[in-house]
């Protein structure tokens, strides 16, 4: 069995090809039953294990273990942790264990602008992160992927991690700064991806601007939201899959019907839904992670990015 570390693991998810790989996902298609998650300690912040399977029969299985304890920011540990298994699908072999941090924050930004390039502005170039963790630190170069981001803002609600942030994009290239004014950064964005563990709204409705793309990453349990009803209310939105209109709090939360859906990722890259139809509309976009993303991008490590 191959065993890709974390720096392995990074070194073949490089942003445009992985953007590549889950857009081919999405077309292929794949078994995905639904996750399993289970509360495995009690009190405010209680942790959980999520376990996430997908395989395409004839080729590949893929499972994942992840824990998700957000007080471990304040224990100076990172929130998620987790292993991730590729199997042969029609044998069972064990065929590589990869590196699941690394993996999850590379595919979830990815996802994030895949749907971007749906459904922001051709011309948005500032692009306002909110959040400081690993997939907030990886979202500038997914994004810068897919549109022209030229200024990224930070924001976190421990305001040192949005500086440290900061600075270490600036030293990627990126023309990069902190803020300590959510509303007024939300103001100025073109995209605003939250990529938090928050259980009360932080974004307001009554924030953004015309045009303006909503990218909503952490919730993925019914009392975790982001962003308030308002947001809701105003955009277009669309989800990763429908398991989001069960699981998402931010969509949940605001009485956010079935009915209201504009479509789901699969059918934007597969023509089946429009994405965004003016320049002047609001845009949201709410994932809530799915192991098909998984696959793609343990796919892409095992087979490496095309030459």
């Amino acid at each position: 069995m191959r065993v890709f570390d974390a720096t392995a693991t990074q070194q073949r998810l490089p942003a445009a090809a992985l953007i590549d790989a889950l857009r081919a996902m999405a077309l292929e298609g794949c078994v995905v039953p639904p996750r399993q998650v289970h509360t495995v300690a009690d009190g405010a912040t209680p942790g959980r294990v999520l376990s996430m399977a997908a395989w395409q029969p004839g080729r590949y299985l893929g499972v994942k273990t992840v824990t998700v304890f957000a007080a471990n920011g304040a224990r100076g540990l990172p929130s998620l942790h987790g292993v991730y298994t590729l199997f042969d699908a029609t044998t069972g072999v064990p065929l590589a264990q990869i590196d699941s941090a690394v993996l999850t924050a590379r595919r979830t930004a990815c996802v994030s602008a895949l749907a971007a390039s749906h459904l922001a502005r051709a011309d948005a170039n500032r692009l306002l992160v909110v959040g400081a963790g690993r997939v907030a630190a990886v979202l500038p170069s997914a994004m810068a992927a897919v549109r022209p981001i030229e200024r990224i803002t930070v924001w976190n609600h421990r305001p040192q991690g949005a500086r440290t942030l900061a600075r270490t994009l600036r030293e990627q290239g990126f023309d990069a700064q902190a803020s300590d004014d959510l509303g007024d950064a939300v103001r100025h964005a073109d995209i605003v991806s939250c990529a938090t563990l928050a259980t009360e709204p932080l974004v307001c409705g009554q924030w953004l601007r015309e045009g303006t793309h909503l990218d909503l990453i952490g919730s993925f349990a019914p009392e975790m939201r982001e962003a308030d009803a308002a947001c809701v209310e105003r955009a277009r939105v669309f989800v990763d899959q429908d398991e989001a209109l069960a699981k998402a709090g931010d969509l949940l939360q605001a009485g956010f019907l079935r009915e209201a859906l504009q479509g789901t990722l699969e059918q934007l890259c597969r023509g089946q839904r429009s994405g965004r139809a003016t320049a002047g509309e609001v845009t949201l976009f709410k994932s809530v992670g799915s192991a098909w993303q998984d696959l793609a991008a343990a796919r892409l490590v095992v087979e490496g990015p095309p030459s």
